[in-house]
């Protein structure tokens, strides 16, 4: 079914509890592990109709922040999405302490069972209202930052076009586009700086709640890092420190020679080549035409997926001045469909858009018939494999994309992918360090950053910008806000992605087969065990970053 034409209803609040609790009730009541798959099954198309309301409200506000029906509809999910999360968390426990168990756990697997338990670590009742109250600050910085109205060259731009002229091959057009987002984002910083520590004081006082010292704990349950922990991602950090971020700088040195700069300046970040970064060629409708040309070369099972897509109106990519801000892939259960929801700015994120959010898109595609809806619930260290691995698995038809710039995108996309990993880790150390300090100020917190700057990112001088200069970079970075501690997984992903970048170099069939594997393994099994079954290494595994390193300082001498 085409998108438009999906029927949106808003979910019935007192018959969707009342289903609920029945299927809870009569899960108890069970007699045999049959009858409780047989209810389960139930279950599932409960949660997939209500996960379709919420998920297809969601999308459209998303698309225009200024309609107020779907604005009143976010409202009533953020509301209401704790509530049935905590009744998921009463049907859960129903089955954790069956005596069925064994029957269930060969049904849905181990892997479920595992994620219900760090549920449980992280929900209950009594933080309802708390959840309510955190889904609206989130959805007030979405809202903030997606009806930005910034003056420049004339004319009133939105985020997403600036992106554009602050990646300009004038480099004194990029310094007026940044002057103008500080300027936006010094106007707000207060407002910025009161949600978030809303949201800390909140997130911390739910933990507290829980019997935890504080929010790390509570955000690595609902993280469901079910194979590590916060020590392992410190280990890892400390590898991207000792390893990558010396290898980054190196990237960042030829970076600066090739700008033929005597020094790079944060109005430098993301510019690759002194004629301009390689821009895709086309209108947004001839890029999504070769990228179904792209993806019917690329495989049998590509082929259908995209065909798929454009068929059904499933990719809403054009920029509007009150579109939400970003781009994410999300699934629509009762159509069977994947969503991709961007912000085509014409640079070279348009292409991404079709690599990137394909891969997740993709991978959702292969699961669509997968009866058990467990085998689907993947975490995201591993949903960002599957995406970042597509933007390699891609790289052969980036000529038809991007013309005689294909090469220079090839080289801009492979350095940006290795020098991003020390930022993201840089991204979760600062949360680490600001939910363990809860009573930090907003001063504090700026400071923090400013210091993790010259551990992770040394080659910036941000010529002290009275906002990026004073430690406010983190404010533009969504996820700090609306999914805490989600950053790392970008950087494990990207690691593994590397790997796939690697073995694609040396047999690209053979990758590409360790790929479909992966994608279709989804959830089935944990994390790390499951990277060894495709022939990818832990990225928490010693050595794994100096492997990688090697390689690709080799092929780009």
């Amino acid at each position: 079914m085409k998108f438009s034409e999906m029927p949106y209803k808003r979910l019935n609040r007192e018959e969707t509890e009342a289903q609920m609790r029945s299927l809870i009730e009569r899960q108890k009541k069970a007699v045999s592990g049959e009858e409780q798959f047989a209810i389960h099954k139930e279950y599932y198309k409960l949660q997939d109709h209500i996960n379709t309301c919420r998920i297809l409200a969601t999308i459209r506000y998303d698309i225009d922040t200024t309609d107020e029906f779907y604005e009143k509809e976010q409202e009533f999910y953020d509301e209401i999405q704790p509530i049935l999360d905590q009744l998921k968390n009463e049907y859960h426990k129903v089955l954790f302490d069956s005596p069925y168990r064994s029957y269930m756990e060969e049904k849905i697997g181990k892997v479920a069972f595992k994620n219900m338990e760090l549920d449980f670590k992280g929900m209950d009742e009594k933080l309802i209202e708390l959840r309510q109250e955190e889904n609206a600050l989130s959805s007030r910085y979405v809202k903030l930052i997606a009806t930005a109205e910034i003056p420049f060259e004339g004319e009133i731009c939105n985020l997403s076009k600036m992106r554009k002229f602050r990646a300009d091959r004038d480099r004194s057009v990029r310094r007026r586009a940044w002057k103008a987002i500080s300027d936006y984002y010094l106007s707000v910083t207060g407002e910025i700086d009161e949600i978030y520590d809303a949201m800390v004081k909140n997130r911390t006082k739910q933990a507290k709640m829980l019997g935890y010292e504080n929010y790390v704990e509570l955000g690595y349950y609902r993280m469901r890092r079910n194979n590590y922990g916060p020590e392992e991602v410190k280990k890892f950090r400390d590898q991207v420190k000792q390893d990558m971020v010396p290898f980054a700088q190196r990237i960042h040195e030829k970076r600066r020679q090739r700008l033929g700069m005597e020094h790079l300046s944060y109005i430098d970040e993301g510019v690759y080549f002194p004629g301009g970064n390689p821009e895709p060629k086309g209108t947004p409708e001839e890029i999504l035409a070769k990228g179904q040309e792209m993806y019917q070369e690329l495989s049998r099972e590509t082929a259908e997926f995209f065909d798929f897509m454009m068929e059904n109106e499933l990719l809403d990519v054009l920029g509007r001045k009150t579109k939400r801000q970003g781009g994410y892939m999300d699934y629509l259960p009762e159509f069977k469909s994947p969503f991709i929801f961007a912000n085509f700015n014409g640079t070279s994120e348009d292409v991404d858009v079709i690599t990137h959010e394909c891969g997740h898109a993709f991978q959702g595609f292969l699961m669509r018939e997968e009866e058990i809806q467990e085998y689907s619930d993947i975490t995201m260290e591993t949903a960002e494999i599957h995406s970042m691995a597509m933007e390699y698995f891609t790289e052969s038809w980036m000529k038809e994309f991007f013309g005689e710039g294909a090469e220079d995108y090839r080289k801009m996309h492979l350095e940006d992918g290795i020098c991003f990993v020390p930022y993201g880790c840089m991204v979760d150390e600062f949360q680490h360090i600001v939910y363990e300090n809860p009573d930090m100020t907003p001063a504090e917190r700026k400071d923090i950053w400013k210091k993790l700057e010259k551990e992770y990112r040394p080659h910036i001088d941000f010529e002290e910008d009275a906002f990026f200069g004073n430690g406010g970079w983190w404010q533009q970075q969504s996820h700090i806000f609306v999914d805490p501690f989600y950053y790392i997984d970008y950087c494990l992903a990207t690691v593994c992605a590397l790997q796939y970048k690697q073995k694609m170099d040396l047999d690209h069939s053979r990758a590409w087969d360790s790929y479909l594997a992966l994608c279709r393994l989804s959830a089935k099994k944990f994390y790390v065990p499951m990277l060894e079954e495709v022939g990818l290494k832990s990225p928490f595994a010693d050595g794994c970053m100096e492997d990688l390193i090697k390689h690709f300082e080799k092929i780009s001498d």
